[in-house]
């Protein structure tokens, strides 16, 4: 650990405390953890073709049911989802906190199979879903849910006689993320959106025809404070932390969405939950 880091951490680690202990206590846990940011982007690319001009993708990742947050939290974000009217919904990992502790309930499925998009729901795995014994569990509840699992694979999406590919990898901490298989018989010449759980993954994407790649993860930090950012990160989460970032000579875009639960603290500070909301805007005249 560098002597900047070192700083950083401690800081930062006694600034939580003060804040943490003191005022922001109650917000922390009981107010921003339940203020909903929905963050709006628009991607263009000439790849894009006219048929998918205003085309609508949502999404949600890391609800961590279980842990501070309840299906009724759920059901207002899938009413809120609808509200949208997207044509796809990707969920990016990590559904419950603790697979092999939570209390299943058939609600559960009820609320994801309530959330309609026009084109399909998709999904890729998290390293909670395959944590504690999770696999086999989620991905039964997500199937049920009518949600298509993407696990070292693509679908393409059609429309007025255009396509665009969703891919997506396998959760690189517990899973066996290929990318080669993913990307088997695509064509480059594609729009491709990538499906990442972890954002720090993206340093191998950089090597293939991937457009853009949406990940979570990272929970934005959970808390951060003014000049300082986020406190912590997980494992494949501390490059690429919160928001957009531009790379590979501006082929390839890169979003971190802050998630929607929590995960080992039950707060959230300056960083409030996140539901994103992406518009496709063709090039082509």
């Amino acid at each position: 650990m560098n002597r900047r880091v070192f700083l950083k951490n401690t800081l930062g680690s006694l600034m939580a405390f003060i804040g943490i202990s003191g005022g922001t206590y109650y917000y922390s846990r009981n107010i921003e953890t339940t203020l909903l940011k929905i963050t709006e982007e628009t991607i263009s690319s000439p790849k894009i073709n006219s048929a998918f001009n205003n085309f609508k993708i949502i999404q949600f990742s890391d609800t961590h049911i279980g842990f501070h947050y309840s299906l009724e939290q759920l059901q207002e974000l899938a009413n809120k989802i609808n509200l949208q009217n997207p044509d796809i919904i990707v969920f990016t990992g990590d559904l419950v906190d603790e697979p092999n502790h939570y209390n299943w309930d058939s609600r559960l499925t009820t609320i994801l199979q309530s959330m309609k998009a026009n084109h399909g729901k998709y999904w890729i795995y998290g390293n909670h879903d395959h944590g504690g014994y999770g696999t086999d569990i989620v991905h039964d509840v997500m199937e049920k849910s009518h949600f298509h699992l993407l696990q070292n694979n693509h679908v393409s999406i059609e429309q007025d006689g255009s396509t665009i590919v969703i891919a997506g990898v396998d959760d690189v901490m517990l899973g066996k993320p290929d990318l080669d298989a993913t990307l088997q018989h695509t064509d480059p010449n594609l729009f491709t959106i990538l499906l990442a759980h972890e954002p720090d993954f993206v340093e191998k994407t950089f090597s293939y025809p991937i457009d853009v790649q949406l990940s979570g993860h990272s929970h934005g930090g959970q808390v951060r404070f003014p000049f300082i950012g986020d406190l912590y990160t997980p494992a494949y989460a501390e490059k690429y932390v919160q928001g957009k970032y531009i790379l590979n000579d501006e082929k390839l875009s890169l979003y971190v969405n802050s998630g929607i639960g929590t995960t080992r603290l039950p707060y959230r500070f300056l960083c409030k939950p996140e539901l994103h909301v992406y518009t496709l805007k063709s090039q082509m005249s």
